[in-house]
């Protein structure tokens, strides 16, 4: 089963466009489930969403055009238990404990989470954590008015029964890259 996780988009505010070389791969009726991990700012995007995989799930961020949207979702993937949320509302940010407890209060394998804006995955307490980043590379509040560059970026999700595999998308020097890597569920 493939799946998109992506999120902070932050459209027009932060950042004008989704890159075409992005909108290039993600191609209709290829991706089997998407997962935006909120800060869907956009209705144009919410409907681009929707036309590459009808199969969206939404989780609320800190500024989305849809406030009725959940603050967490959790779901299953071959053997996986999948939790996801924005992740403005874990205290402190972006914090490998606070991350770790919310794994356990969700009886997750995997969370995905955003709102750093910068990829991350990396496993804790028998749990794999992913954070996507920012689709369009929009700066974070505190990055706002310096020379922080956001690199953009989503991940694709393969999973494989007790196997995920993770596909990093990222954008550097206009060229799109592609990371791979693979974590197994501990037996």
């Amino acid at each position: 089963m493939l799946v998109l996780v992506i999120g902070d988009f932050h459209i027009p505010n932060r950042s004008p466009k989704l890159s075409e070389k992005f909108r290039q791969l993600l191609i209709p009726g290829k991706i089997n489930q998407i997962i935006c991990l909120g800060n869907l700012t956009s209705p144009s995007i919410y409907d681009y969403l929707k036309h590459v995989c009808a199969d969206l799930k939404l989780v609320r961020g800190a500024y989305d055009i849809d406030s009725k949207s959940p603050i967490a979702g959790k779901l299953t993937l071959g053997s996986f238990k999948v939790a996801y949320t924005s992740g403005h509302l874990l205290v402190p940010q972006d914090s490998p404990e606070a991350l770790s407890i919310l794994a356990r209060d969700m009886d997750a394998d995997i969370v995905l989470y955003g709102n750093t804006h910068k990829f991350s995955a990396f496993e804790l307490d028998n749990c794999f954590f992913v954070n996507p980043g920012s689709a369009t590379g929009a700066p974070t509040v505190s990055t706002a008015n310096d020379d922080t560059k956001i690199t953009p970026s989503f991940v694709l999700m393969d999973v494989q029964g007790a196997v995920l595999i993770l596909y990093v998308y990222r954008i550097f020097d206009g060229e799109v890259r592609v990371e791979k890597m693979q974590y197994r569920k501990p037996e």
